[in-house]
């Protein structure tokens, strides 16, 4: 049977739950238990898909399709679980759910409440990634006090009747901030969040305590007395250099062994060297390297979150630290890709939608490519990168039908008609079916070309990655496209979906379609990331050879 862990936030937001209960999985892990990570949403849209990045982060993809809260990419980071549809559920989703129960008449005429139908289908949905793990960790979003996430709290505390009392544990995450003008840490806001979140039922098993400095064993007493805890399960979670040094500064807290012996599990010590050497190679890199992300979301870091955790395992695989530049692509469209991409080693156009700062992002492709710097496009990157191919070198009047309707060379267009392969079946859309039936989402085949760069990284010939677009390169015009210079080196098993372009006799330039991204960890580099990374580290030597390590000197954000 299975056990659970309960994990919730107090005080204010974006305290890093997500973190924690990733950090929590990769302990349990190390300690030889199966694993898997739940979040639940309190929000009412069915998924994130159609929310803005500025408002809710980056969108993460699974393999089976779902769009989901960024926090399931922190799950797979810390840990071996790939992610499902069922790992994440929403109010929306839930009440969607029940509507439709009760529209088909599940419920036999009874009158649908919160308790017990809304409850009783959050309890089938934590149930639901039970099976086959040892350890099940919901995160609950949100913070105590929010009356949307009421539900899920109220389904929690049953949990524990249902499971039974040593199968269920509870950790609650605080903040304790710090005065400069006392001089002391203040204890009173985690008090007033565990009598908030004792009000409705539950009573918290460990307390997790952020802070910008360790707790003192006196703040921890007095933590646990007036939380009714034992002083041990008050945790200090005080603030790291590296997302990747938690699972190190919880274990040093005891943690992970507080965990086992209140769920009564008897299992191996934490194995975590590979995560002590993660950590080095990330404090204490041999070689610097600087990257520009040109984008139109740069003000929000979040937008970016598995794209910007890649870059950094990319430098992990190359003993390398990574700078971010962040270039905004209106801004180059205005004042040229000169003033911003003179100085880097490596250029990367990420995934995006709608037409605002595309030909900012196609300037700075055509600058990467002539000053033959590598080059990494994702998604619209690589649609981008085909736009500038087609125009600067074929001489095409290029864009993307997504872009400008009646374009004389749609490059780049809306494929109405494709075989999935995932699915087995064939897929329609057009211009009229609703937003989220038009995207390719998901783990599609892509077949990898002999002797190029990406056979190179992969060093295989069939890969699988994950998709998250609406449009697609345009096979009416491989012929032009292959004959002056760019070569397709995947594309899906029956060559009708382009999925990896590159442009010969270039040191490193590359656009995939896919997103390479959902699928990199920090103990598992992405091979593209891996390349990307380390081409740019060689071209930096061949244009500095007397600089063996550092970066050479810019000025950076």
């Amino acid at each position: 049977m299975s056990k659970y862990i309960f994990i919730t936030g107090g005080v204010l937001s974006s305290l890093g739950k997500g973190i924690a209960a990733s950090s929590i999985g990769a302990l349990l892990e190390a300690s030889g238990l199966s694993v898997t990570i739940q979040k639940l949403d309190p929000y009412i849209n069915v998924d994130p898909g159609t929310l803005s990045p500025f408002q809710h982060g980056e969108v993460f993809v699974t393999d089976d399709g779902a769009e989901t809260d960024l926090d399931l990419g922190h799950y797979e980071r810390f840990t071996h679980i790939r992610m499902t549809q069922a790992n994440n559920y929403t109010t929306g989703k839930i009440y969607y759910n029940v509507i439709k129960k009760e529209r088909r008449g599940d419920y036999l005429g009874d009158t649908v409440q919160v308790i017990p139908h809304i409850t009783d289908e959050i309890k089938k949905a934590i149930k639901s990634v039970s099976e086959s793990n040892d350890i099940v960790i919901v995160e609950i979003g949100g913070t105590i006090g929010d009356i949307e996430s009421l539900p899920f709290l109220e389904a929690i505390r049953q949990m524990r009747y249902d499971a039974g009392r040593d199968n269920v544990l509870y950790i609650h995450l605080t903040l304790l901030p710090y005065i400069k003008t006392s001089g002391e840490l203040k204890t009173k806001p985690t008090q007033h969040s565990v009598r908030e979140l004792r009000a409705i039922g539950i009573q918290p098993d460990i307390l997790l305590c952020r802070s910008d400095r360790q707790l003192t064993a006196e703040a921890k007493k007095k933590i646990a007395i007036h939380c009714n805890l034992e002083q041990d399960a008050v945790i200090s979670a005080m603030d790291v250099e590296t997302i990747y040094e938690v699972p190190l500064a919880l274990n040093a807290e005891g943690l992970d062994q507080q965990i086992l012996n209140k769920l009564n599990i008897s299992a191996r010590t934490a194995e975590i060297d590979a995560w002590k050497d993660i950590v080095r190679k990330i404090k204490e890199p041999k070689n610097e390297v600087s990257i520009a992300i040109v984008g139109k979301y740069v003000g929000l870091k979040d937008s970016y979150k598995s794209l910007i955790e890649a870059l950094f395992h990319g430098g992990i695989a190359n003993d390398c630290r990574v700078h971010l530049q962040w270039t905004d692509s209106e801004e180059v469209e205005v004042h040229g890709p000169e003033k911003y991409l003179s100085e880097v080693d490596g250029i990367l156009v990420p995934g995006g939608f709608g037409y605002r700062g595309i030909e900012g992002k196609v300037e700075s492709i055509k600058y990467a490519r002539e000053k033959r710097i590598p080059y990494f496009g994702i998604c619209l990157g690589m649609q981008c990168a085909v736009i500038e191919f087609a125009r600067n070198v074929c001489g095409l009047k290029a864009n993307s039908s997504e872009f400008d309707m009646n374009t004389p060379s749609p490059v780049i267009y809306l494929m109405e008609k494709w075989y999935d392969f995932r699915k087995n079946k064939t897929e329609e859309r057009s211009e009229t079916t609703q937003k989220g039936g038009t995207m390719r989402l998901g783990a599609y085949p892509c077949i990898i070309e002999k002797n190029t760069k990406a056979d190179d990284a992969y060093g295989m010939k069939e890969i699988s990655e994950r998709h998250r677009h609406r449009y697609e390169f345009n096979n009416a015009f491989k012929g032009a496209i292959t004959k002056n210079g760019m070569t397709i080196s995947g594309a899906s098993p029956d060559g009708e979906l382009v999925e990896i372009v590159e442009i010969e006799n270039h040191p490193w330039f590359l656009g995939c379609q896919f997103h390479p991204e959902f699928k990199s960890r920090p103990l598992e580099p992405h091979p593209l990331f891996r390349a990307f990374i380390g081409a740019s580290l060689k071209e930096k030597r061949s244009l500095f050879p007397d600089i063996a390590t550092g970066a050479k000197e810019r000025s950076l954000d």
